[in-house]
Protein backbone atom coordinates (compact mmCIF):
# COMPACT_ATOMS: atom_id res chain seq x y z
CA UNK A 1 0.00 0.00 0.00
CA UNK A 2 1.66 3.23 -1.11
CA UNK A 3 0.14 6.19 0.69
CA UNK A 4 -0.89 5.43 4.25
CA UNK A 5 -4.51 6.16 4.96
CA UNK A 6 -4.38 5.31 8.67
CA UNK A 7 -7.09 7.01 10.71
CA UNK A 8 -7.24 4.66 13.70
CA UNK A 9 -4.67 2.68 15.70
CA UNK A 10 -4.85 0.08 18.44
CA UNK A 11 -1.82 0.54 20.70
CA UNK A 12 -0.35 -1.85 23.28
CA UNK A 13 2.37 -1.71 25.94
CA UNK A 14 3.42 -4.98 27.54
CA UNK A 15 6.27 -6.61 29.40
CA UNK A 16 7.88 -9.81 28.10
CA UNK A 17 10.33 -11.92 30.13
CA UNK A 18 13.63 -12.13 28.25
CA UNK A 19 13.57 -15.93 28.54
CA UNK A 20 10.32 -15.88 26.48
CA UNK A 21 11.48 -13.59 23.66
CA UNK A 22 11.78 -16.34 21.05
CA UNK A 23 8.28 -17.61 21.81
CA UNK A 24 6.86 -14.07 21.90
CA UNK A 25 8.44 -13.15 18.55
CA UNK A 26 6.98 -16.27 16.93
CA UNK A 27 3.50 -15.49 18.23
CA UNK A 28 3.90 -11.83 17.19
CA UNK A 29 4.88 -12.81 13.62
CA UNK A 30 1.91 -15.18 13.38
CA UNK A 31 -0.50 -12.62 14.79
CA UNK A 32 0.86 -9.88 12.50
CA UNK A 33 0.23 -12.02 9.42
CA UNK A 34 -3.20 -12.86 10.73
CA UNK A 35 -4.24 -9.23 11.30
CA UNK A 36 -2.91 -8.21 7.87
CA UNK A 37 -4.72 -11.14 6.24
CA UNK A 38 -7.95 -9.90 7.81
CA UNK A 39 -7.53 -6.29 6.66
CA UNK A 40 -5.22 -4.34 8.98
CA UNK A 41 -3.11 -1.75 7.13
CA UNK A 42 -0.01 -2.46 9.24
CA UNK A 43 1.01 -4.37 12.37
CA UNK A 44 4.14 -3.44 14.33
CA UNK A 45 5.87 -5.00 17.34
CA UNK A 46 8.60 -2.81 18.82
CA UNK A 47 10.96 -3.78 21.66
CA UNK A 48 12.26 -0.98 23.89
CA UNK A 49 15.80 -0.10 22.81
CA UNK A 50 16.52 3.18 24.57
CA UNK A 51 15.02 2.98 28.05
CA UNK A 52 16.13 6.40 29.30
CA UNK A 53 16.43 8.83 26.39
CA UNK A 54 18.14 12.11 27.21
CA UNK A 55 15.64 14.86 27.96
CA UNK A 56 12.70 12.55 28.69
CA UNK A 57 10.89 13.26 31.93
CA UNK A 58 8.98 9.99 32.13
CA UNK A 59 10.16 6.62 30.89
CA UNK A 60 8.31 3.56 29.61
CA UNK A 61 10.18 1.59 32.28
CA UNK A 62 8.67 3.83 34.97
CA UNK A 63 5.18 3.04 33.70
CA UNK A 64 5.65 -0.66 32.89
CA UNK A 65 7.95 -1.46 35.86
CA UNK A 66 9.89 -4.29 34.17
CA UNK A 67 12.25 -6.45 36.18
CA UNK A 68 15.86 -6.78 34.96
CA UNK A 69 14.81 -10.06 33.37
CA UNK A 70 12.04 -8.41 31.28
CA UNK A 71 11.72 -6.21 28.21
CA UNK A 72 9.11 -3.59 27.38
CA UNK A 73 7.25 -3.75 24.06
CA UNK A 74 5.15 -1.14 22.28
CA UNK A 75 2.94 -2.56 19.57
CA UNK A 76 0.35 -1.07 17.26
CA UNK A 77 -2.06 -2.01 14.52
CA UNK A 78 -3.15 0.51 11.89
CA UNK A 79 -6.63 0.77 10.37
CA UNK A 80 -8.50 3.06 7.96
CA UNK A 81 -11.07 4.02 10.63
CA UNK A 82 -12.55 2.91 13.92
CA UNK A 83 -15.31 1.16 11.98
CA UNK A 84 -12.68 -0.64 9.87
CA UNK A 85 -10.88 -1.66 13.10
CA UNK A 86 -14.09 -3.07 14.52
CA UNK A 87 -14.72 -5.07 11.33
CA UNK A 88 -11.14 -6.41 11.19
CA UNK A 89 -11.12 -7.32 14.88
CA UNK A 90 -14.46 -9.10 14.60
CA UNK A 91 -13.07 -11.26 11.75
CA UNK A 92 -9.81 -11.86 13.63
CA UNK A 93 -11.49 -12.85 16.89
CA UNK A 94 -13.79 -15.27 15.08
CA UNK A 95 -10.86 -16.82 13.20
CA UNK A 96 -8.60 -16.95 16.29
CA UNK A 97 -11.19 -18.59 18.55
CA UNK A 98 -9.45 -21.45 20.32
CA UNK A 99 -6.07 -20.95 18.62
CA UNK A 100 -4.26 -19.35 21.59
CA UNK A 101 -4.13 -20.46 25.19
CA UNK A 102 -4.59 -17.08 26.88
CA UNK A 103 -3.57 -18.56 30.23
CA UNK A 104 -0.15 -19.62 28.89
CA UNK A 105 1.02 -16.61 26.91
CA UNK A 106 4.77 -15.77 27.06
CA UNK A 107 3.94 -12.57 28.98
CA UNK A 108 1.65 -11.50 31.82
CA UNK A 109 -1.61 -10.33 30.24
CA UNK A 110 -2.52 -8.53 33.49
CA UNK A 111 0.38 -6.15 32.87
CA UNK A 112 -0.63 -5.34 29.28
CA UNK A 113 -2.21 -1.96 28.56
CA UNK A 114 -4.05 -1.20 25.34
CA UNK A 115 -6.42 1.27 23.81
CA UNK A 116 -7.87 2.55 20.58
CA UNK A 117 -6.47 5.83 19.26
CA UNK A 118 -7.90 8.19 16.68
CA UNK A 119 -5.04 9.46 14.52
CA UNK A 120 -4.97 13.26 14.66
CA UNK A 121 -1.72 13.92 12.79
CA UNK A 122 0.16 11.58 10.48
CA UNK A 123 2.12 11.37 7.27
Amino acid sequence: MGKRDTKYVDGFVLVVPKKNLRQYRKIARDVARFWKKHGAIAYRECMLDEARPKGARLFFTTLAKPKRSETVWFSYIEYRSKQHRNQVNKRVMKALAGKFDIENMPFDMKRMAWGGFRVEVGT
